[in-house]
């Protein structure tokens, strides 16, 4: 028996010359199908003028062969040759390839083809695989000979690098102007445009009321969702015309410094000038803020106490470790859902609705007592709603019983509660104090008429409680006159003085709006009683019963 290394020797091999005739590549005959790229960068004029002649110039090249059949002219105006998705025609070709419509691309050089050594090589080996060459004119390489790929190389690296370079004396251009404040960003947003002769920013009246507006509303306690639906109802435009809102939208609104009149450049940057993938600028790069750049149409103060809102809404927490119901999402639907707190266990009260055979309540219960029982809280009782808002408009009537004064009184309270101005915080304090004294000297003075001995000393004693509150109405009084010198508190007075200026601010049923701009917070002790803690620091106690 032979082995298999005897047997192998045994073998015959024919070498089969190439005969390079036989290849439909190499048919001389063979007519190709040709087409050219063609691009350029920038939108100039010296740019298009030479985009428009390349188009020309190759449509009549390849006419003029006899040897080749016109495939088209794939063009990409104004677009960048760093990035191959968003080059629309070139993308096309590059499918049509895959379809065979073309057999050989000319184009002017490795530059115009793309400046991405990635994209350049990967394209056209994936071109040479399919047997598709491409002719780089100003370099003289077809793509499809054996060392085009190295020579290619080179002349992609030195294209890269040109943009590379470009792009970091246009960037140095730009920080330049960003410091100088004369750089001229895109101003595409509701309320403003740029003039396109004297670039100048100028204001929208229309589109400027929609921007107060939604300040006004946010601050006034309505949710990102409500306000969407507010401007959806009412038919109210986007900047780009649409009617459906994104909360999003809303959002950048209320935090674009724009609309105080300020810019800051460079709030997001692009790690290379490649992937042209933008990041939000986080302290990585230099951002530059121009003060006073272009008109205002909202005030600073307005847009700061947004700011504050936004990050008192966003503070929220679960009302207990236990706690089912996530409470960090703001609602503005309504308001006692921010402002009831149960005084037993500090946990929120929320609303419930009872049914049963056909009868539906609506009532007020502490979320931890609901969600964990008599081990998250023992206040069982809940409120019907409707003697929950009763008690609070009495509550509203006993802390300001001057119908007739009720506008300035809620102007008054809410500039006590938003500025932080040590002299209004004094103001308050004397306020509080006369306050308690009154209190004091109507408490010795029913003694007095009660007591059936020596009165003196309790006379005495309310002398000296209303020597007291003369003091302090002094003083109250000098406080008065600096504050009515004071700018910043009079800025805030006033705005807040044309908030409510267009509600008719009652007591008699009650408002949600009305309670947000009176009410900081409401407590419900275990004994149902309401502590309503005002604006301005006042406080008043009221019971809560039935409706009679």
């Amino acid at each position: 028996m032979m082995s298999k290394k005897e047997q192998n020797t045994d073998k015959k091999v024919r070498v089969i010359e190439a005969d390079p005739e036989l290849s439909k590549k190499n048919d001389s005959n063979r007519v190709l199908k040709v087409a050219a790229y063609c691009r350029v960068s920038t939108d100039d004029e010296d740019q298009l003028n030479s985009y428009h002649m390349q188009k020309a110039y190759y449509t009549e090249y390849i006419k003029r062969n006899p040897k080749w059949r016109f495939a088209g002219i794939y063009a990409d105006e104004g677009i960048t040759g760093t990035q191959v998705k968003k080059r629309d025609e070139f993308l096309r070709m590059i499918d049509d390839c895959e379809k065979g419509k073309i057999d050989l691309i000319l184009t002017k050089s490795v530059s115009r083809y793309a400046r991405n050594i990635v994209d350049c090589i990967s394209y056209i080996r994936k071109l040479k695989a399919s047997g598709i060459g491409i002719y780089f004119e100003e370099q003289n390489i077809n793509s499809l000979t054996e060392d085009s790929e190295v020579y290619i190389g080179i002349y992609g690296v030195m294209a890269q690098s040109e943009s590379e370079n470009i792009s970091a004396n246009v960037k140095w251009g730009i920080n330049k102007r960003m410091q100088n404040g004369t750089y001229n960003c895109r101003f595409n947003l509701l309320g403003y445009r740029r003039d396109k002769v004297t670039k100048e920013i100028y204001i929208v009246p229309e589109e400027a009321e929609v921007v107060k507006m939604i300040f006004r509303m946010y601050l006034q306690g309505k949710s990102l969702d409500q306000i969407k639906a507010y401007l959806e109802s009412n038919d109210i435009k986007t900047i780009n015309g649409k009617s459906v809102w994104d909360k999003s939208t809303v959002k950048g609104i209320l935090i674009n410094e724009k609309y105080i009149g300020d810019v800051i450049f460079q709030k997001t940057y692009r790690e290379d000038c490649i992937s042209k993938k933008s990041k939000i600028n986080r302290g990585e790069v230099d951002r530059y803020l121009i003060m006073d750049n272009h008109p205002a149409i909202i005030d600073r103060e307005t847009f700061n106490l947004v700011r504050k809102e936004m990050v008192r809404r966003s503070s929220k927490r679960r009302s207990s470790d236990r706690a089912i119901t996530e409470l960090g999402k703001y609602s503005g639907k309504y308001a006692l859902s921010e402002l009831l707190t149960c005084d037993v266990c500090g946990g929120p009260f929320r609303r419930k609705t009872w049914s049963r055979k056909g009868i539906k309540k609506i009532y007020w219960r502490c979320l931890r007592h609901t969600e964990n029982g008599d081990d998250g809280c023992p206040q069982a009782r809940g409120i019907e709603e409707t003697v929950l808002h009763n008690a609070i408009c009495r509550g509203l009537t006993n802390c300001i019983p001057e119908t007739g004064e009720v506008k300035k009184m809620v102007a008054l309270m809410l500039a006590c509660a938003t500025s932080k101005d040590k002299m209004l915080m004094e103001w308050q304090e004397v306020q509080k104090e006369i306050k308690e004294l009154m209190r004091k000297a109507e408490a010795a003075e029913t003694m007095c008429f009660k007591t059936q001995g020596n009165k003196e000393p309790y006379m005495e004693q309310i002398k000296k409680y209303y020597a007291s509150i003369a003091q302090l109405r002094e003083r109250v009084a000098e406080l008065k006159k600096k504050l009515e010198r004071n700018e910043e508190f009079q800025t805030e007075l006033n705005q807040n003085g044309e908030w409510i200026e267009a509600d008719e601010i009652s007591f008699a049923e009650y408002n949600d709006d009305i309670v947000r701009y009176l009410v900081n917070r409401i407590y419900i002790t275990g004994d149902q009683k309401l502590i309503i803690n005002m604006k301005g620091g006042d406080t008043v106690v009221e019971e809560i019963y039935p409706i009679e």
